[in-house]
């Protein structure tokens, strides 16, 4: 082991010791980073519950050095078991992270795929892009069951029958309900209805502000219907947010279980996720003007 992998290493034992020792935190060498994990700590008391074990695992994905510094792409699996009142469950999260190393000492480390950031593809308006007529819909009954396994199965890798998009957490999502059966509507027309068909796809599909959009007004294929508190929810249904409270959604998140409290845990991509607690603080992107919107997905009788 080379001198600078060790180094990394040693780094991300440290970090990742903060989960469970409080007082490490400062080990983080961004103030976002650090404010996360103390506004985790607070959350995890704010519920009675506690980090009872903490595993971490990484690898190093490419090393690239010159002149005095170097730079390491490396990926990082944390696991969490977490005691809340007499419930045990796991939570886990991927990360790829880069450190910066100058003269074997790292100067600074942060997250690549991180939550928040805006989607690139060149979205129309959305608040009246999803004005469809009715017509005769297509009937489903929307399996949880089938939702939640595929979302355990897919969490952490892709399914090679979908694109791949560098923000991915909207396409996993949508993946997600259509395994519960939800209809498909509105192809070709990109901005219509939601759909993947031969390899093409609605901006509703693949875009979190789209689909925020289109879960709050669809009349054809699939249907959903919001409600207001978030214990409210069943397994498969779904959590877009506005982490700046702007208007502007940028993230979206399936329920696969619920804490001993019945609030939602979710599964989630771009920073891959299980079991993860709904409200998002713990990620970089939350802000104090973050905005949910919960979507309770429906049958279509």
């Amino acid at each position: 082991m080379s001198i600078i992998t060790e180094i990394v290493k040693q780094h991300i034992q440290g970090c990742h010791e903060c989960y469970v020792n409080r007082s490490e935190v400062d080990v983080f060498k961004r103030s976002d980073e650090r404010q996360a994990i103390e506004r985790k700590h607070k959350n995890l008391e704010k519920r009675k519950a506690e980090i009872v074990k903490n595993i971490v695992d990484g690898s190093i994905i490419k090393e690239h050095s010159y002149d005095n510094k170097s730079i390491i792409d490396y990926g990082v699996t944390v696991q969490h078991v977490i005691k809340q009142h007499q419930h045990f469950y796991m939570e886990e999260q991927v990360q790829l992270r880069r450190a910066i190393l100058e003269e074997e000492k790292i100067v600074d480390d942060y997250q690549l795929n991180r939550e928040g950031v805006r989607h690139n593809e060149n979205t129309p308006k959305m608040k009246q892009i999803f004005n469809e007529r009715v017509r005769g819909a297509l009937t489903y009954q929307y399996d949880r069951l089938a939702v939640v396994k595929y979302a355990e199965r897919w969490w952490n890798d892709y399914n090679p029958e979908y694109k791949h998009f560098e923000n991915d957490c909207t396409n996993y999502i949508s993946q997600c309900i259509s395994a519960g059966g939800a209809t498909m509507s509105g192809f070709p027309d990109r901005s219509n209805g939601w759909w993947y068909q031969n390899n093409q796809w609605s901006y509703s599909w693949s875009v979190a502000h789209a689909l925020r959009w289109y879960l709050s007004g669809a009349k054809d294929g699939l249907h959903a219907k919001e409600v207001y508190d978030p214990k409210r929810l069943l397994k498969g249904d779904i959590i877009c947010y506005d982490f700046n409270g702007d208007d502007q959604w940028q993230h979206t998140t399936v329920v696969v279980a619920k804490d001993a409290d019945g609030m939602p845990l979710v599964n989630a991509h771009t920073t891959n996720s299980r079991m993860r607690y709904w409200s998002y603080e713990d990620s970089t992107a939350w802000t104090p003007n973050i905005k949910y919107k919960f979507f309770h997905i429906l049958d279509r009788e």
